[in-house]
């Protein structure tokens, strides 16, 4: 029974099979770094620089920059797996070559959390941007379709019906093919970028530098608090890795897709919070979390900036969408193509070269949770999913290490162990930083998926299959 539960893949057989993948290679680095982009640079960077600047002042730079190389030592780590074992899965893959098939299974249930439930969060967000455009040219959605049940106060509401239309639109987009999905987030990511790198420009003109005084009002303590919230806005660069078996030079472009892009973000965020704060004062914020780019933008005498914020929000949400579902479809095809979950959800379109029955499977679910659910109970999994994905596999580079010291490694993890070690323990702490109801709730999705494992999973593993012939 323990044995089993420990079962783990053979390097050197996925490594050798990865090169007969029936997914269509069209990506290159610049396409994988835009994923990368497309899937951090969202309504985080327009939304959480004013929730972190009240929490830290104008040192929310530091909770950036910390969450950011939190980011940066487990995107290392990433790195050195996608580049050797170029296989979709992203940590799960890494973790059965490494951890254990129990292991993996729990790391993949883990990431369909951080997925699965980004893309109906965000949707929810896409659909009050939508609305509010709509009202504006004089067309109202029924009340009652406007958002989820209980969501809105004092409004009888049944349904988003904006949120799951976006998602619908998405999910066709990505059951189209690679090549035209990554065609549509080029385009709406380059859009984005320059439309932030404007606003930069323009607000720097107008920094008043002693509104960075006091520069840490509030001490080290709220500088820690606010980078475990404002990881939020780095979810999203390991779905890149999932892309493993769509790129073209794996060996080469995932290290780089990977390590640009969360650089690139990383960039963005600092410089774009050093504007805010620089324009209005930190504690001016308060009430107006919601839209501090546009609050900040509109207190000096920007207000013609505003409608650059709000195309850059539509976009940033629209894109990340695109990119986390793409992602979510990814680690499920490869869970089932191990036999762990229904062998239906790995089938692939030979016309398309995509996985469409488990594109349309996870838009539906993300959908009607986005437009059945409330936002600020769909989003509470996200950030602890994805920095329990990022601790996993940081020791799995270490556990390849041990066990395979010879493989032939494209990309290398500088300095290991320090690296993966650094990685362990600044994504750890800024587990231990998330609140009780977080962990409460990511203790019952890791209950139910041990429930999956030894209910369906074990039973049908198509590794134990071939341990047993």
């Amino acid at each position: 029974m323990r044995m089993s539960l420990f079962r783990k893949k053979n390097v050197h057989e996925m490594i050798a099979k990865q090169s007969h993948t029936d997914l269509k290679r069209d990506l290159g680095t610049w396409d994988l770094t835009l994923l990368g982009v497309g899937a951090v640079v969202g309504t985080g960077i327009f939304v959480l620089s004013g929730t972190g600047a009240i929490m830290a002042g104008p040192s929310v730079i530091l909770s950036f920059i910390i969450a950011g190389l939190a980011c940066l030592f487990a995107a290392l780590t990433y790195a050195e797996f996608a580049s050797t074992v170029p296989v979709s899965g992203s940590a799960y893959t890494y973790s059965y070559a490494t951890l254990g098939e129990f292991f993996a299974f729990l790391i993949g249930w883990d990431l369909i959390s951080e997925y699965l439930l980004a893309v109906s969060a965000v949707s929810t967000g896409w659909s009050g941007y939508a609305q509010a455009f709509l009202e504006s040219v004089g067309v109202h959605i029924p009340a009652f379709l406007t958002g989820a049940p209980g969501s809105v106060e004092g409004v009888t509401t049944v349904f988003n019906l904006p949120a799951f239309f976006i998602v619908m639109v998405i999910t066709l987009l990505l059951s189209l093919g690679v090549k035209e999905s990554k065609r549509l987030n080029n385009v709406m990511v380059t859009i984005k970028v320059v439309v932030i790198v404007l606003i930069i420009a323009v607000g720097v003109f107008y920094i008043d530098p002693s509104k960075w005084q006091p520069f840490m009002p509030h001490g080290w303590g709220n500088v820690f608090s606010a980078a475990a919230l404002v990881f939020f806005a780095y979810l999203g660069f390991d779905a890149v890795s999932t892309a493993a078996e769509e790129t073209k030079n794996p060996a080469k472009d995932l290290p780089r897709g990977i390590i640009y892009s969360l650089l690139i973000c990383t960039g963005l965020y600092i410089l774009i919070t050093l504007i805010i704060t620089g324009l209005v004062p930190s504690e001016s914020f308060v009430g107006h979390e919601d839209r501090s780019v546009a609050y900040a933008l509109q207190a000096t005498g920007l207000s013609w900036l505003i409608i650059l914020v709000t195309i850059g929000s539509v976009l940033g949400m629209m894109t990340v969408i695109l990119v986390m579902l793409y992602g979510l479809t990814r680690v499920i095809l490869s869970i089932s193509r191990d036999g762990l979950f229904p062998k239906a959800l790995s089938k692939v379109n030979k016309k398309t070269q995509v996985p469409t029955r488990v594109t349309w499977f996870c838009g539906i679910v993300s959908g009607l949770i986005g437009g059945l659910v409330p936002l600020n109970k769909i989003a509470t999994l996200v950030n602890i999913g994805t920095l329990a994905a990022f601790v996993s596999v940081a020791i799995a580079v270490l556990v390849l290490r041990k066990t395979e010291p010879n493989l032939p490694r494209k990309f290398r993890t500088p300095f290991v162990p320090l690296i993966p070690i650094l990685a362990i323990v600044s994504c750890g702490y800024l587990m231990l930083l998330l609140d009780r109801t977080t962990w409460l709730f990511f203790g019952i999705w890791i209950l139910l998926g041990i429930i999956v494992y030894f209910t369906y999973s074990k039973n049908h593993s198509l590794l134990k299959k071939e341990e047993e012939k």
